[in-house]
């Protein structure tokens, strides 16, 4: 269904942006956010909302912004929350099936972990929330037993504990397997693994789990 699913672009680097995301699709809601509105118009999708304070674009962006039939959430450059937070927590009340952002990643670090970061308001209210960019989809998982496809876009599937700790990991299907481990901040153990069967499984039993799938730059797209 049309409303299932909120496409959340914001000002990234169109470089960072995955091929082919700007076409047409019509089973998305787009939402922009700040240069994410404008990057949007010019690939001809009219977003249902734009939020942002709109200081990544220019005079003349922001005047060719507003001849779309538009609604436009402005806000003040100095606030208490990021342009991103405010239309994410928008699209959440919205209760969709799936957020994905884009454009949220390829600049400044700080603000890179802060996005990461908001994946949280994802298990906090049940709509599951991804970040993903050329090379790169990130969700986080609460405990539990969660099935992984093969694919060839994002061939590595690495699990970093999200908590200081994650309890009862196990990788079913991979290259490299696990049963019952610990994982635990600053641990390298479940980097780039990859499935050898075409369906694989992850579970665990306490902790917040992030896991991403990716790939080398060679492989993009």
């Amino acid at each position: 269904m049309k409303n299932d699913v909120i496409y959340l672009v914001a000002g990234g680097p169109l470089s960072d942006l995955p091929q082919n995301l700007l076409k047409h699709n019509p089973d998305v809601r787009w939402i922009g956010v700040d240069r994410g509105v404008y990057t949007l118009l010019k690939h001809g999708v009219i977003p249902e909302q734009g939020f942002g304070d709109f200081d990544s674009v220019s005079p003349s962006e922001r005047e060719w912004m507003e001849t779309h039939n538009l609604s436009f959430n402005v806000y003040p450059s100095e606030k208490d929350h990021t342009d991103l937070e405010l239309a994410l927590d928008w699209a959440i009340d919205q209760q969709p099936k799936e957020i994905i952002l884009y454009g949220v990643t390829g600049g400044r670090l700080d603000h890179s972990w802060m996005n990461v970061q908001m994946l949280i308001k994802g298990l906090k209210t049940g709509v599951s929330v991804k970040l993903e960019d050329r090379q790169n989809r990130l969700q986080l998982k609460a405990p539990g037993h969660y099935s992984l496809k093969k694919e060839v876009r994002y061939p590595y599937a690495s699990f970093l504990s999200f908590t200081p700790e994650v309890k009862g990991l196990t990788l079913e299907g991979f290259k490299f397997p696990l049963t019952d481990k610990r994982l635990k901040w600053g641990s390298s153990l479940c980097i780039s693994n990859e499935l050898v069967e075409e369906n694989g499984s992850y579970s665990f039993t306490e902790g917040i789990l992030m896991v991403v799938r990716s790939s080398d730059a060679e492989h993009q797209d």
